[in-house]
């Protein structure tokens, strides 16, 4: 295709494309945060048969299996892209999920069908999670093939607006839905009208996506006779083809999935977790900085196209890792100041025999911690306080000092249940009125809240996930030609994205129950930014000149 063909206006039809793609990805994605936001009242209802608990992190289990089967579907999908073409691929994988959804809403509950229940559950889930493995590639390869050259970063950032809008769209219904029918009521059945609801947005977009037609540099490529025979042979067993897989993966999309998920996830669950802020502030918090950056999508992506896909994407991940500590910790001034002055004037240190000290991760509530030191760090973690770790004596009971009070722990092996019970009460009183005393809230207070600022800082946080995501789709269907781009470039996408990106919040907190320190989550996201800076700005080339009608 001439550069002159290239570089025309968009076209009415072509412009309905980015409408189509983006309105039908916003779709999906509130359908994927439907069931994220609402995973405690979906584990009441679907695993009730275990302790509450339980409930929460089986039905937070069930969602990660989503994240867990995404790869897949981009294989699946990606191969029939490339070989039947991306306009009917990218409608079956919008039927898949939002039927799925759909079903959710009308799926009887653990006391109707027992443990079928949970089974369907997980199995609509992991349907939903491999539509949305196909639903990406397509909506950024049918886009960019559409778009004129010069313009691909500024049409397929819009792309990137759609998983914002989409947790946008579903916070506002599940809101609207509550404040209509009542808690009660929304817990009991109200949360399945959010579902429900989901089936006229579907019937939107297959309507759209019905009358699109298909991409010219497909269409193009099989009038040719180009088309590939087998997509995963030839993107995965061709060393020059995985190569470049690799690179995408290591070099673009690892770094950009936990920049992402860090700014648009981690910060929620941080202010709401570690800085005891409620869940109805934090979440209008969110929603405002979202408001103000989710234009800066199409701002960098559009910039992308004058100055190059890399170094926007690159600047991000080294402003994620030079400035996500101190951000954090203006967040927790701004947040809960009493929390910040407490940790500054009265530190907590454990001190205690190392050999004494387990694994601090505890999802599900199961574990018996029964060692002094154990028990010691499981009082300040349940009360969400930070700690330092100094290694004790062999063989001596662990301690807990708060500013100038020191507290030994107990060991709970030998004592009868009524000792133990006893026991237990006494100490976790005496850390409570201790910290307590050294000024350690037990909550956030509203009123001390400094909220311009916490907007401004999720506002910086959320530019950084514009920065690596807004180029992204574009650079990403750069990379591969045309004859196996959806395959190619959806997995290392969704194996970023659902895997590096989907197990930041429970590896954070693994680390953060390890170390005793609230802020050493932020390691995660930051090492492996470090590693894509490193990889991308060394092997990674610039894409935005290149040709992506070319099929070699």
């Amino acid at each position: 295709m001439s550069t002159a063909v290239a570089n025309r206006p968009m076209s009415p039809e072509e412009k309905k494309v980015i409408f189509a793609s983006s309105l039908g990805t916003v779709f999906e994605w509130y359908d994927f945060y439907l069931y994220g936001t609402l995973a405690v009242i979906i584990g009441n209802q679907f695993f009730s048969a275990l302790d509450p608990a339980s409930r929460t992190i089986f039905s937070l289990l069930a969602f990660a299996a989503g994240f867990i089967v995404r790869p897949f579907g981009a294989l699946v999908f990606g191969r029939l892209g490339d070989m039947i073409g991306r306009k009917y691929t990218f409608l079956v994988t919008i039927l898949i999920m939002g039927l799925s959804t759909f079903i959710v809403g009308l799926l009887p509950n653990y006391g109707s069908i027992g443990v079928a229940a949970p089974i369907i559950l997980i199995a609509l889930r992991m349907l939903q999670g491999l539509a949305l493995g196909g639903e990406y590639g397509g909506a950024a390869t049918y886009v960019a093939e559409h778009a004129p050259r010069n313009k691909r970063g500024a049409y397929t950032s819009w792309i990137q607006t759609t998983a914002t809008l989409g947790l946008f769209l579903s916070l506002i219904v599940i809101l609207g839905v509550r404040t209509a029918v009542g808690e009660a009521a929304f817990a009991d059945w109200g949360w399945r009208i959010p579902f429900l609801v989901s089936i006229l947005l579907l019937g939107v977009s297959v309507y759209i996506r019905l009358s699109m037609n298909e991409s010219p540099a497909f269409t193009k490529m099989k009038a040719e006779g180009k088309t590939s025979k087998s997509p995963l042979s030839e993107s995965f067993g061709q060393w020059k083809n995985l190569k470049i897989v690799i690179l995408a993966l290591v070099g673009l999309t690892a770094g950009q999935a936990v920049v992402w998920y860090t700014g648009q996830f981690y910060s929620l669950f941080f202010l709401t977790g570690a800085l005891k802020v409620d869940a109805p502030t934090a979440n209008v918090l969110v929603a405002c900085s979202l408001i103000i950056a989710t234009p800066f999508f199409v701002i960098f992506g559009t910039l992308s196209d004058k100055i190059g896909r890399k170094p926007i994407i690159m600047a991000g991940c080294l402003l994620a890792i030079l400035t996500y500590f101190p951000v954090f910790s203006a967040l927790t001034k701004a947040a809960n100041p009493d929390l910040a002055a407490a940790q500054e004037k009265n530190k907590v240190v454990v001190t205690a025999d190392p050999k004494e000290c387990s694994f601090q991760f505890n999802p599900t509530g199961t574990s018996k911690f029964t060692s002094s030191c154990d028990i010691a760090k499981q009082v300040l973690s349940a009360s969400s306080v930070s700690y330092e770790n100094v290694a004790g004596p062999a063989g001596a009971p662990a301690t807990i000092k708060i500013g100038e009070t020191v507290i030994t722990s107990y060991a709970a092996n030998g004592l009868s249940a009524d000792d133990l019970k006893k026991k237990d009460g006494e100490f976790k009183k005496a850390v409570s009125d201790d910290l307590k005393a050294a000024g350690y809230p037990a909550k956030a207070d509203p009123a001390k809240m400094d909220k311009v600022m916490i907007v401004i800082i999720l506002t910086y946080l959320v530019l950084l996930v514009t920065m690596v995501y807004g180029p992204i789709a574009a650079m990403l269907v750069e990379m591969f030609p045309t004859r196996i781009r959806y395959t190619s470039m959806s997995l290392p996408y969704h194996i970023g994205n659902g895997w590096f990106g989907g197990l930041l919040p429970a590896t954070a907190l693994a680390i953060v129950a390890q170390t005793g320190n609230m802020y050493n989550g932020l390691w995660y996201p930051i090492v492996i930014a470090a590693v894509t800076l490193v990889v991308g700005t060394l092997f990674i080339k610039e894409t935005k000149d290149v040709d992506i009608y070319a099929n070699d």
